[in-house]
C-alpha cells in the first residue's frame, strides 16, 4: 500500500493500522533527507498549504512550517489574533476567503473539539488536524510512534506509560489510538482528578501509583499539567503535585531496569519531569522534535497524492 485511505488526517481514530505504518515508513525516509547536507526536496512544488493557528503554538507551528519548506512547498501563515475572526466572521468564511486565493491544504489547531472534522466537511482542501482543543493531537502521536520505534526497534508489544494530565490533553487520546493500532499495551497514570471517567473502556491499565508504572513500563510518556484548560483546581498546588507525580533521577534509579522517557512539550521543569531527568540518557525529547518534522513531512506528502 501507498496511498492513505483518507482525504484528510482529522484523528488517529479515523485511520487505519496500515495508514499508521505508511505514515512511519515514510517518515523514515525522510529522516534520511533531512540528515543531508541539502535537506530540501521538490516533492510539493506545486501545492500551496496554509497553516491556520486559533491557539499558541511554538514547536508545532514550527515543525510544520519546516516541513512543508523541506518539501518546497509554498506556505502562508495565519494567526487568529490578528485577523478577520476579531471582526465575527465565522470558521468556515475565514478558511473559504484563504482558499479562494488557490490554497491546496490546511493545517489547523483549534480550541474547539471537532473543528477540522466540521471543516472537512465544508470546504474542498485536504485539512491536517494540529490539534482540537482536548480531543486529537495526530500528529504528535505519529511522531511519539515513530521516536519509539526509531529508540526501541518496534511499537509492538512494548509497555507505554502515559503520565500527567489525562484529562485536559489531546496528545493522551491520539497516544493511546496509535499506540494501540500498533500492537503496544497502554498505561494511564496520574491524579484520580486528572483521569477522564471510564478511560478504561478504551482498553487501557488505570495507576495512581506512579512508581507503579515507571516500573511496569518501557516508555513513559510524560505530559505537562495544562492550567490553562482547567477552570476549576484539581489537585491543591504544583508543589504537592509535584511531589507526589514528578519523576526525578532517584526514582528511575530505583528501577531494576532502564527505561525512555518522552515529553511531548512544554517541559515545566520540577513540575512533571526534573532537569537531571529531562537532560538525562534516558529521555529522547529532543529526538521526538526532529522526528516531527520527518513524521509531518510524511503526513503532507501521503495527503497531497492522496484522492478524494
Amino acid at each position: 500500500m501507498s496511498q492513505l485511505s483518507t482525504r484528510h488526517l482529522l484523528g488517529i481514530k479515523n485511520i487505519t493500522q496500515e495508514d499508521v505504518e505508511l505514515i512511519l515508513q515514510t517518515a523514515a525516509n525522510f529522516k534520511e533527507v533531512i540528515n543531508r547536507p541539502i535537506k530540501k526536496v521538490p516533492s510539493l512544488r506545486d501545492i500551496t498549504i496554509a497553516n491556520i493557528f486559533f491557539e499558541n503554538s511554538t514547536r508545532t507551528r514550527l515543525s510544520f512550517e519546516l516541513a512543508e519548506k523541506r518539501l518546497s512547498a509554498d506556505v502562508v501563515n495565519f494567526s487568529s489574533s490578528n485577523s478577520s475572526v476579531k471582526k465575527g466572521e465565522t470558521l468556515v468564511d475565514t478558511v473559504n476567503n484563504i482558499l479562494s486565493m488557490k490554497v491546496d491544504m490546511v493545517v489547523m489547531r483549534h480550541s474547539s473539539p471537532g473543528a477540522p472534522h466540521f471543516l472537512s466537511r465544508n470546504v474542498k482542501a485536504n485539512i491536517v488536524n494540529a490539534g482540537d482543543g482536548t480531543h486529537e493531537h495526530p500528529t504528535q502521536a505519529l511522531l511519539d510512534a515513530f521516536s519509539i520505534q526509531e529508540k526501541l526497534g518496534d511499537v509492538a508489544g512494548k509497555k507505554v506509560a502515559i503520565i500527567g494530565d489525562i484529562l485536559h490533553s489531546r496528545v493522551a487520546l491520539s497516544n493511546i489510538f496509535c499506540l494501540q493500532k500498533l500492537g503496544a499495551e497502554v498505561m494511564v497514570c496520574g491524579p484520580i482528578t486528572l483521569l477522564p471517567k471510564h478511560i478504561e473502556s478504551l482498553g487501557v491499565k488505570v495507576e495512581l501509583d506512579v512508581r507503579k508504572a515507571l516500573q511496569w513500563c518501557d516508555v513513559a510518556n510524560v505530559l505537562r499539567i495544562q492550567l490553562e484548560r482547567q477552570q476549576i483546581k484539581y489537585f491543591p498546588s504544583l508543589r504537592e503535585y509535584s511531589l507526589y507525580y514528578g519523576i526525578n533521577r532517584k526514582m528511575l534509579e530505583e528501577l531494576d531496569k532502564e527505561i525512555v522517557i518522552m515529553h511531548p512539550g512544554p517541559i515545566n521543569r520540577g513540575v512533571e519531569l526534573s532537569s537531571d531527568v529531562a537532560d538525562s540518557e534516558h529521555a529522547i525529547i529532543l529526538e521526538q522534535v526532529q522526528n516531527g518534522v520527518a513524521v509531518r513531512m510524511a503526513v503532507l506528502y501521503l495527503l497531497a497524492g492522496a484522492k478524494g
